[in-house]
């Protein structure tokens, strides 16, 4: 039995919630917009008053990816509800002399020490500020915000030895020792 998978959501008032049952499909609207999710045919879900339940399907109950994807299928409405309330965020800083980031239209451009300027385009629903040398990216989907902030930190990874590098906020780079120079 999965902990999680059995863990009812609790709805909030300004949050929209459409199931579609025959379609395996749920559709969220709120404040911070709109997603849809098509979950995994061995998973029931349900929506009653200002709970949504999940549970396997009595011909999948001695299945164990059926209990995986029970779980997964819980968390994955559990944060189309968050998203669409709250909204997920991530930040990065970018650490290196001379290289910084900066808006172009819709695009984020990255000066990140090569001989040409990184542009990457954020998905539909996802945004960027930048603050200096820090970009805080916000949207309502977990997954697309955790995607493309790991598709910036991926055009400079943090190197170990003189600790440049895009990384996320908080995140501790450990740091080698050079070459020993001397007899």
């Amino acid at each position: 039995m999965s902990r999680i998978g059995k863990t009812p959501i609790k709805v909030p008032g300004s949050v929209t919630v459409n199931v579609n049952a025959g379609a395996r499909r749920i559709d969220v609207k709120g404040p911070k917009g709109d997603l849809s999710y098509d979950w995994h045919q061995t998973v029931n879900v349900v929506h009653e008053g200002d709970t949504i339940t999940a549970s396997i399907n009595e011909d999948h109950a001695d299945d164990r990816t059926a209990k995986a994807h029970w779980g997964t299928v819980r968390s994955r409405i559990n944060n189309m509800v968050i998203g669409v309330t709250e909204g997920f965020t991530k930040k990065l800083q970018i650490i290196g002399v001379g290289w910084n980031a900066k808006p172009m239209g819709k695009n984020l451009q990255l000066n990140i020490g090569f001989c040409h300027p990184v542009d990457l385009t954020p998905p539909a629903g996802v945004e960027f500020a930048i603050d200096n040398n820090r970009i805080t990216i916000t949207g309502p989907d977990k997954h697309l915000v955790g995607q493309f902030a790991a598709n910036v930190r991926s055009k400079r990874l943090p190197e170990p030895y003189n600790g440049k590098g895009i990384m996320y906020d908080g995140e501790e780079i450990i740091r080698k020792q050079g070459k020993a120079f001397g007899a």
